[in-house]
C-alpha cells in the first residue's frame, strides 16, 4: 500500500477499510480554494464539498474527493463502492475504432475490499523513490469548525527521490480510525493543501460540521449503474489501458 501508484484515468479506484470507528454522525462541509502562487479558476460546483458520515460509513459526491471519472463514493466497513462513469471515454475510443468486449453504458459500480493490515506500514518512515509515509504531529493542534484538528504530514517521494510533503489537519473524533477514503489516515481531514501543478495548489477546509441530520437513505447509491464480475472488470481495465497507450503513442 505504500508505493505511489500512477495509473491511467481509466484504472479504477482501489481502497480498503477498517472495523474500528467513532460514533460521530453528521455532515462535514468544506470550502475549496485555489491557494498556489498561480491562481486556478475553480468551477462553481468544485468550490464547496461535503462528506456524510455515520460511524464507519461515508458518502460523498463532491468532485474534490472523487478521483478520475468517479461520480460518487460510498464506504461501508470493509467495502468501498465507487460510481464510475466511463461512458464518454468509451464513446470517444469507439469513435476512434477501438473495440471492447464490454457493451454496456459505461456507468459501473466498482467494489473493493481490503484488510486493516493493508495500511499497517503507512506510518513507517519510507523514503524510497515512488513511496510515501505519514508523519503524525499530535502535539500541534488547531481549532477548525469547532473541532480540535491535529497535524499530519504525508511525505511522498518521486522517482528522483525528492520529497513532496503534504500537510493535513485532521480530527480523530470523526470517521473511521483508518480512513480509507483518504489513504488510511487516522480520522477525517479538516484541512489539506494539495499541489496540482507547478506553483498551483488547492486547499479544502472544513467550514461547518453538523452533528446528526443524516439518515440511512443518505448512503444509498444512485440508480443507473451496473455491477460487473471481477473478470469482466479486469478485461475492461486492460482494454481501456491498451487503447489509451496506443493513442498516446500516436
Amino acid at each position: 500500500m505504500k508505493k505511489i501508484m500512477i495509473l491511467a484515468a481509466a484504472v479504477l479506484l482501489t481502497v480498503g477499510a477498517s472495523t474500528a470507528q467513532n460514533a460521530f454522525k453528521g455532515i462535514v462541509k468544506y470550502k475549496v480554494e485555489s491557494t498556489g502562487a498561480v491562481t486556478v479558476d475553480l468551477p462553481e460546483e468544485v468550490r464547496v464539498a461535503e462528506i456524510k458520515v455515520s460511524g464507519n460509513d461515508m458518502f460523498t459526491k463532491s468532485p474534490i474527493f472523487c478521483s478520475g471519472m468517479t461520480e460518487a463514493v460510498l464506504v461501508q466497513n470493509m467495502t468501498s463502492t465507487s460510481c464510475q462513469n466511463l461512458s464518454q471515454m468509451l464513446a470517444y475510443l469507439r469513435s476512434q475504432d477501438f473495440e471492447f468486449t464490454y457493451e454496456g453504458t459505461g456507468k459501473i459500480l466498482v467494489k473493493n475490499t481490503a484488510q486493516e493490515s493493508d495500511f499497517d506500514s503507512v506510518d513507517i518512515v519510507d523514503t524510497e523513490a515512488g513511496h510515501f509515509y505519514y508523519e503524525y504531529l499530535p502535539g500541534e493542534t488547531r481549532e477548525i469548525a469547532g473541532f480540535t484538528a491535529k497535524k499530519m504530514i504525508r511525505h511522498a517521494y518521486d522517482e528522483e527521490g525528492v520529497d513532496h510533503p503534504m500537510t493535513m489537519w485532521y480530527s480523530d473524533e470523526i470517521g473511521p480510525k483508518i480512513n480509507i477514503l483518504f489513504g488510511g489516515i487516522k480520522g477525517m481531514p479538516l484541512e489539506c493543501t494539495m499541489e496540482v501543478g507547478e506553483d498551483r495548489a488547492i486547499t479544502y477546509t472544513a467550514i461547518e460540521i453538523v452533528s446528526g441530520k443524516v439518515k440511512e437513505t443518505d448512503f444509498l447509491l444512485p440508480d443507473g449503474y451496473e455491477t460487473l464480475s471481477e473478470e469482466d472488470m479486469e478485461t475492461l481495465g486492460t482494454e481501456l489501458n491498451d487503447a489509451i497507450e496506443l493513442l498516446q503513442e500516436e
